[in-house]
């Protein structure tokens, strides 16, 4: 976010590459300019800190030169969703410094958005489809914009129940109803053994708002210890 975002990169991605061995990073830089969009001069400054791909959102082109820039430079992804004729590119496969490739996609969710946006789970599928993982792709990551100002997020509230499921029924119903709008079949549970799921959050004491959130899960298909 703005001029003090970019510094912390400038200043520090380089030393958090070598201690912790990165061998890609993404960074979402649709604020990165006085906090509307991104210009292609901050973004090249991002490439240049040593930023291997460069996300942004539903202010993709606030900044008029990023409608250029984005076809001219691969490292950059725009929001896959938005209309077939915007420029520039909704997904990519992107060489690691280790020479693995990475999927990297961006989507942009439907609720609270001020413009209409085109489904983001049929056009994840298209980018998913074109390089799939353990094919093309030896790693997938997709940006998905969730809540800001203090806020720690987590879907279904912490769901106890088969991990492997929506909302703890089985996916197909759920994901045709959200998809097309229309009822097929009636929702039916999910029946894998189960996954406590949870979250740790820290608040701040002044404001009350969420400062730190780890995520818990135990038990089941996956396994991940409680917080220290």
């Amino acid at each position: 976010m703005g001029r003090s975002g970019r510094k912390a990169i400038s200043e520090r991605l380089n030393r958090l590459r070598e201690k912790w061995r990165l061998d890609f990073v993404v960074v979402n830089g649709e604020n990165a300019t006085g906090g509307m969009g991104l210009s292609a001069s901050h973004a090249k400054a991002l490439i240049d800190s040593g930023v291997d791909c460069i996300t942004l959102g539903d202010h993709a082109f606030d900044q008029r030169d990023m409608l250029t820039f984005c076809e001219q430079e691969p490292r950059i992804i725009r929001p896959l969703n938005f209309a077939k004729t915007a420029p520039g590119k909704g997904f990519r496969l992107i060489k690691a410094r280790n020479g693995k490739k990475v999927l990297v996609a961006q989507a942009l969710g439907q609720v609270f958005m001020k413009k209409p946006f085109d489904d983001p789970f049929s056009a994840l599928d298209t980018a998913l489809k074109n390089a799939p993982l353990g094919g093309m792709a030896d790693a997938v990551i997709v940006d998905f914009h969730i809540l800001p100002k203090g806020t720690a997020h987590q879907s279904d509230a912490g769901m106890c129940g088969d991990y492997n499921s929506i909302i703890g029924m089985q996916k197909d119903e759920p994901l045709r109803r959200f998809i097309t709008g229309m009822n097929k079949e009636r929702f039916t549970p999910a029946v894998d053994e189960a996954t406590l799921c949870g979250i740790f959050v820290e608040t701040d004491n002044a404001t009350g708002l969420a400062k730190n959130v780890v995520q818990i899960r135990n038990g089941g298909r996956l396994q991940q210890s409680e917080p220290v």
